[in-house]
């Protein structure tokens, strides 16, 4: 990971990450646009996730179930009481939210950037794994699922989707770094699985996620960026879009977003170059080997 000193302020944080990701993505034939940046709330403060939205941000990612449940009632709060004012900041990235969260019927859904004072496209996603007894709490507040990697998992979204009457959307956790503490299933297991996910009428597949291991090399970052878009071209080309569009493909945290840009990234996970790394209290969860932002 960088050891690069970090801007004092979060906005200026949250500015160097939306340059870096703008240059990234022009590096790699494409625009700013083009990629939705997750603010992973990990190690922010309530503050912090108010100030964020008062910057017009509305995609915003947790990797535990409970702190999930208790950023997402703060900024409920935060939005019935109002206290989001105008602002004359322009906010950027609604064409990758259209392009990603279009449903097979092709009306899209809400930007995921929205007016200051309101709640117009937020989102929250899932990115860290998910034990089967959380399942539910996170499908009523999630957007998008990261972290699918089993058939049992996948079996309790449906039961829960088929319940709520409403699809889930997921992304299935590819582990192609290689390493024994990652989470997800490997590249050779990823296919057939993708198939079983595809029975489910109320589970819909639309991508993959990986993550890579930390590193102070880009380049050993990019060489497992590289495998799971590889992976993931060669199952867009199988017909995996069946439910929903098969177009999201989520890599890359806060020491290596631009590689994993530079590896067809349209989705990534920032949180320490955004908020800082000074810990916040964490609710502890069992079972939890790895987080899926530094």
């Amino acid at each position: 990971m960088s050891t690069a000193i970090m801007p004092d302020t979060l906005q200026a944080r949250y500015q160097t990450v939306c340059e870096r990701i703008a240059r990234a993505a022009e590096h790699s034939g494409r625009k700013f646009s083009d990629v939705i940046l997750v603010a992973v709330t990990k190690h922010a403060d309530p503050e912090q996730i108010k100030t964020l939205l008062q910057l017009g941000h509305r995609d915003f990612g947790e990797n535990k179930a409970q702190m999930l449940i208790q950023h997402a009632a703060i900024v409920e709060e935060f939005f019935s009481r109002q206290l989001i004012h105008q602002t004359t900041r322009k906010v950027r990235s609604a064409e990758a939210s259209e392009m990603l969260f279009r449903p097979a019927t092709g009306v899209g859904l809400s930007p995921h950037v929205g007016q200051p004072n309101s709640k117009d496209g937020l989102r929250w996603h899932m990115i860290g794994h998910l034990q089967r007894n959380k399942a539910k709490k996170v499908a009523d507040i999630a957007r998008l699922i990261h972290s699918l990697d089993s058939l049992r998992l996948a079996e309790e979204l449906q039961a829960i989707a088929v319940r709520k009457d409403q699809p889930i959307d997921v992304l299935l956790q590819v582990n192609c770094s290689g390493e024994a503490s990652k989470f997800g299933c490997l590249p050779a297991a990823a296919i057939p699985l993708a198939e079983q996910l595809c029975t489910m009428i109320n589970v819909r597949l639309r991508g993959l996620m990986t993550m890579a291991a930390p590193t102070d090399k880009p380049d050993e970052a990019r060489e497992t960026f590289a495998r799971c878009r590889e992976l993931f071209e060669e199952m867009q080309k199988e017909g995996f879009d069946r439910a929903a569009p098969f177009n999201i493909l989520s890599m890359g945290m806060s020491g290596d977003y631009e590689a994993a840009i530079a590896e067809g990234a349209n989705i990534v996970r920032v949180g320490t170059a955004i908020f800082g790394d000074t810990p916040t209290p964490r609710v502890e969860e069992p079972e939890e080997r790895e987080d899926p932002e530094d």
